[in-house]
């Protein structure tokens, strides 16, 4: 029997239920492409310039070229999914490995740099990028007061990874640890800073409704570290009356798994951010409860919940390559090139001013306080923090994807 070329392009999509919700083809022919994306990953390891995400995002045009012509320009994905599957079962791996991962001492010893980095900074290149798409988008489109911040959001949230992966840690432990930490610390800003944007009516921006996102915002960001903590201080005590009694490793590993999650989805709850209470959650995790379990436990969770993120990672990369040759977005392009050049232009300009405002003013005011030359931070290594910044990634994707749901589009 042949096969129906037209099956494994259906979607995944519609409600629960539903006859064709989940194609069997689809998930099949996704499985088998992040498969080889690992496999490729894998082969090209000791080249510092691929890795499994790049890959991943080359596979994923591929495939979606092949994709198009197979179905006739039609459609360039095998799945179509929710956007909020991003941020419930994809997103939260990622981050939550992050916190598990960071090399704490370095982490910890740097914090400050690290948090004004992450947190002033961000908000230092989100203002710079709103207050430019406002003024520049005005010459060349109509422009919306809410798209524009929104934008400016999203497009504050970096992605270090690809710059982590030509660096060694042993031999610029500073530049690496500086990166990686404000990689993390400024996904979870930016997802902190879109969800309290989201709450206001932003047609009219005036001084008060600035200071009450400001408000919003900062009351998000610690509320939600708060809760990332207590809920793993809680376990703690729990995990430590349990263990008194026998080890488990089933139990602890599935404990430890479970209440990282429950952390992030109780801060979706009560409407806090999810992303930034499981970071903590996997600091301080690492930190108290990692060392409170079995030997076995500690290995099994350690890699458990790397391959998790790793996965993400990879099927968020390869769902953007072929997202990227969407037929309805290139329509909407070829309708006005000359006006989609621009618009893109002036986005990348932003951004670049927005991280060069955010890194070299920061590193100066970071150098004042720091006593000994190896602790500050040296003009080359500012480039390199600069230049990490300008790479956007999984959090910034799936934020734009929020945000399309949002407006409509």
């Amino acid at each position: 029997m042949g096969f129906d070329w037209s099956l494994p392009f259906g979607g995944l999509g519609g409600s629960i239920g539903e006859p064709d919700a989940a194609p069997v083809h689809s998930i099949t022919l996704f499985v088998a492409l992040l498969l080889t994306c690992i496999l490729i990953g894998h082969l090209l390891e000791k080249s510092r310039w691929m890795n499994e995400s790049i890959t991943a995002l080359v596979i994923g045009v591929v495939t979606g070229i092949l994709i198009l012509v197979t179905t006739g320009g039609k459609s360039s994905r095998i799945l179509i999914f929710d956007e909020e599957i991003f941020f419930i079962y994809l997103l939260p791996p990622i981050i939550f490995n992050a916190g598990f991962q960071v090399k704490k001492k370095q982490f910890f010893r740097n914090f400050m740099t690290i948090t004004l980095f992450g947190a002033v900074g961000t908000l230092i290149s989100f203002v710079i990028i709103f207050l430019g798409l406002m003024f520049l988008f005005s010459l060349i489109v109509s422009v919306v007061v809410h798209t524009s911040v929104a934008l400016g959001a999203i497009f504050s949230a970096t992605d270090s990874v690809c710059t982590l992966q030509v660096l060694s840690q042993e031999d610029t432990p500073l530049l690496y640890s500086l990166v990686f930490g404000e990689g993390v610390v400024n996904d979870a800003t930016s997802v902190v800073l879109f969800n309290a944007i989201q709450r206001f009516d932003l047609s009219h921006i005036t001084s008060s409704i600035a200071l009450q996102l400001l408000g919003s915002f900062l009351y998000l960001f610690f509320t939600s570290t708060l809760l990332g903590i207590a809920k793993i201080s809680l376990y703690n005590n729990l995990t430590s009356l349990l263990c008194n009694f026998r080890h488990s490793t089933d139990r602890e590993v599935s404990l430890m798994m479970l209440m990282a999650y429950l952390s992030y989805v109780m801060a979706e709850l009560f409407d806090l951010s999810g992303i930034l209470t499981v970071f903590f959650c996997g600091i301080v995790m690492s930190h108290y409860t990692w060392h409170n379990v079995t030997e076995s436990s500690r290995v099994t969770t350690k890699h458990a919940f790397a391959a998790l993120s790793f996965i993400s990672e990879i099927f968020i990369f390869l769902y953007v390559g072929m997202d990227a040759l969407d037929i309805e977005k290139w329509r909407i392009v070829a309708k006005s090139p000359a006006t989609s050049a621009g618009v893109s232009s002036v986005m990348l300009g932003m951004v670049l001013l927005g991280r060069a405002a955010s890194v070299f003013p920061l590193s100066f005011i970071s150098n004042l306080f720091k006593k000994s030359d190896n602790d500050k931070i040296q003009f080359k290594e500012q480039i390199i923090i600069w230049w990490a910044g300008l790479i956007r990634g999984a959090v910034s994707m799936a934020l734009a994807y929020n945000q399309v749901k949002i407006s409509g589009r």
